[in-house]
């Protein structure tokens, strides 16, 4: 069975739904699937599972999640050769070139862990609508299909 881990950081709550989504769809798909806080969660976690999902929140002017700064450096330092990641999260447009680049940043530490990606970052404005949920059922089947 497959294993996967998803972490989140949130204020607002909607990095919370979108990392509960994507729990949820692993678990349709028959993946054995944990779910967590980023200041809850030491980074080793990902040694331990096929899938590495990360679902942070951008914050102000691009800032990383203050909670989840330690994470993303020592995320950079693991060698996670073999695993699949993914990086999804939800923003608001309202920052314009802003908008949610702590995805992009979470993509480019995992890039240097040597982690594959499994499938191109779903970036969310505000709260998870239908059409989100959609986006998310598909990153989270295509992440199963790449360790398949």
């Amino acid at each position: 069975m497959a294993t996967a881990h998803v972490v989140y950081a949130t204020i607002t709550g909607n990095n919370e739904d979108v990392a509960d989504i994507i729990t949820e769809q692993f678990e349709d798909l028959g993946v054995d699937v944990t779910e967590t806080e980023i200041s809850q969660t030491d980074v080793s976690v990902f040694n331990d599972v096929d899938i590495c999902v990360v679902v942070p929140y951008t914050y102000d002017e691009g800032a990383l999640p203050e909670e989840g700064l330690d994470f993303y450096e020592d995320l950079q330092e693991l060698d996670l050769t073999g695993k699949v990641f993914g990086v999804a999260g939800s923003g608001d447009v309202f920052y314009e070139d802003d908008y949610n680049v702590a995805v992009d940043r979470f993509s480019e530490a995992f890039e240097k862990a040597h982690a594959t990606k499994g499938t191109e970052s779903v970036k969310i404005n505000l709260e998870p609508d239908e059409e989100d949920i959609d986006a998310l059922d598909k990153f989270t089947s295509a992440l199963v299909a790449k360790i398949s």
